[in-house]
């Protein structure tokens, strides 16, 4: 209940009344679009300074193989789970939606963890990124296939990009991710001077431009929960069940491997979550048959408020009960 007195948090409350009351509040596309590239400039610099400070490790290498690790084993579940739920292509959609992360839950993670004082590295952020391209790649090799073999296609008169180099490409040079890698190797480079110079923006001004930006998520939490009217009702038992599932996984395998508690913690967070920018943003030009609806409304209607609301301080007060120091 403490978590939820947190002020950024407290805005996506407002955000989700605020649409579910069909009011007018609405955030332009292109301050929302500045918030989150601010977001993640600031987390690949707080990274990046961490990383300088603690230099790389085996502890580094461990954490960052297992994120790759969940980046496969995650959409490949889902994809079995959901192929007995919907059409073929869907299931790939949501298997990539799933199997990829959020950055939007992993920055609030990291804001929470830091209003507890709690430590963590630096070096998640680049897990963060290197969890984002496997399930997108997966689930294009998916929809490959399932033409290949003529599955029933609903194509929403949009260009369709089947070259694998293609989509590598389009995944791994986006203006996001690329700004978050960016940002970090800039915070390596520049090391605790680095941070003195840029602590205004990295410091003081976090928390208020994370509460905007959530404000803004919460709105759009409540326009697309609608879209998935006239579903069947198991996809509301996955959209909320599978953040656990997938948490609990990332708990098993991270404990095994002995992660400090910071580290499984944000482990079991980026496993949880599921994306809706940049997942989205390819497949609507390399899977159009796929139903974006669903996918954007599972994703962004019930797993971002679960993970934001619930999700955090549970994974949070799992990692540091049952991790490492």
């Amino acid at each position: 209940m403490q978590a939820l007195l947190d002020p950024a948090i407290l805005f996506f409350l407002l955000g989700l009344t605020a649409g579910f009351l069909k009011s007018n509040l609405e955030i332009p596309p292109q301050v929302s679009r500045f918030l989150a590239l601010y977001l993640l400039m600031a987390l690949g610099l707080k990274g990046g300074f961490a990383l300088s400070k603690s230099g790389f490790s085996s502890d580094v290498g461990l954490a960052l193989g297992l994120a790759l690790l969940l980046a496969f084993v995650i959409p490949a579940i889902s994809f079995l789970l959901m192929r007995r739920l919907v059409a073929p292509f869907d299931a790939a959609a949501v298997a990539a939606t799933y199997g990829s992360v959020s950055a939007v839950t992993f920055i609030t993670a990291i804001q929470y963890l830091e209003s507890k004082e709690l430590a963590f590295g630096g070096h998640m952020a680049a897990a963060m990124a290197l969890m984002e391209s496997p399930a997108i790649i997966l689930a294009i090799a998916l929809a490959s296939r399932l033409r290949h073999q003529g599955a029933p296609q609903i194509v929403n008169n949009a260009p369709r990009t089947t070259g694998l180099k293609g989509v590598l490409h389009e995944s791994l040079t986006d203006g996001a991710q690329f700004l978050l890698l960016g940002s970090m190797a800039i915070g390596l480079l520049t090391g605790h001077e680095g941070k003195v110079a840029m602590e205004p923006f990295t410091g003081n001004l976090f928390k208020g431009m994370l509460a905007f930006f959530l404000l803004d998520m919460g709105v759009s939490a409540a326009k697309n929960l609608p879209q998935l009217r006239g579903q069947t009702p198991w996809i509301y038992v996955y959209a909320l069940a599978a953040p656990l599932v997938h948490a609990a996984l990332a708990l098993l395998v991270g404990y095994a491997a002995g992660l400090a508690a910071g580290d499984l913690a944000l482990l079991m967070v980026l496993a949880a979550s599921a994306s809706y920018i940049a997942v989205p943003a390819v497949l609507k030009h390399s899977m159009p048959e796929a139903n974006s609806a669903l996918y954007l409304g599972m994703s962004l209607g019930l797993t971002l408020p679960l993970n934001l609301l619930v999700g955090i301080p549970l994974y949070v007060h799992i990692a540091f009960r049952y991790g490492g120091a």
